[in-house]
């Protein structure tokens, strides 16, 4: 892939940049704030921007305003913010749209998830960081509450971008379980079948906005 990284941290900025290096990416862009990363992206087009959330010139969240901006201009571009701490104001504009991950910095040590997770985002899919989606359903109400705690966990694995194959193979069911625990979970929520939309994606926003 070819990644444009947007980081002010030089030392967290070149360390990613050699990890994706060795894995085998292009990073085509570096930018240490904002309107650097805007620049970057219009200028490369790349298939991937790995976004810090907080960056200069404010060093508030910056890095997610920025993200948005290049997302109106680049829609099929592949965005995953990354965030020493949770914040998901801006997180739930881009995350109905597809092609979104939202991962801590310490995920990035897991190597190896980290880099599924960008190819997955890259691919059009999400990935939301475990602790991110579990403080979005913290709080949660009903229709929630309806959920079985198993229904909860799955829809958990479902906010994180993983498929009914991924979900399954990390809570030890069969794929038939989990796409029976999925239905369950999209009729509890009131979510008819329909072509315009995405089922999976709008159980996911169901929790995000439920609070």
């Amino acid at each position: 892939m070819r990644i444009v990284i947007g980081e002010d941290s030089a030392l967290f900025r070149e360390g990613l940049a050699r990890l994706l290096a060795d894995a085998g990416h292009e990073i085509v862009g570096r930018a240490a704030d904002a309107p650097a990363l805007v620049a970057a992206v219009s200028e490369t087009r790349p298939d991937l921007a790995v976004i810090d959330i907080r960056m200069p010139p404010d060093l508030t969240d910056d890095g997610a305003r920025a993200a948005r901006r290049v997302r109106e201009e680049f829609p099929d571009l592949g965005i995953v913010l990354l965030s020493q701490h949770i914040e998901t104001r801006n997180a739930m504009e881009l995350v109905a749209q597809g092609g979104f991950g939202y991962l801590l910095k310490d995920r990035v040590f897991d190597v190896d998830d980290f880099l599924e997770a960008l190819r997955r985002v890259a691919a059009g899919g999400s990935a939301l960081d475990p602790e991110v989606v579990a403080r979005m359903l913290g709080a949660r109400r009903d229709p929630l509450a309806t959920l079985t705690p198993r229904e909860a966990e799955v829809l958990s694995l479902m906010a994180e971008g993983r498929t009914n194959l991924g979900i399954a193979r990390r809570l030890w069911l069969t794929e038939r379980t989990v796409e029976t625990h999925v239905g369950s979970i999209l009729g509890k929520l009131g979510l008819a079948t329909g072509e315009e939309h995405n089922r999976r994606v709008l159980a996911v926003l169901a929790y995000l906005t439920s609070t």
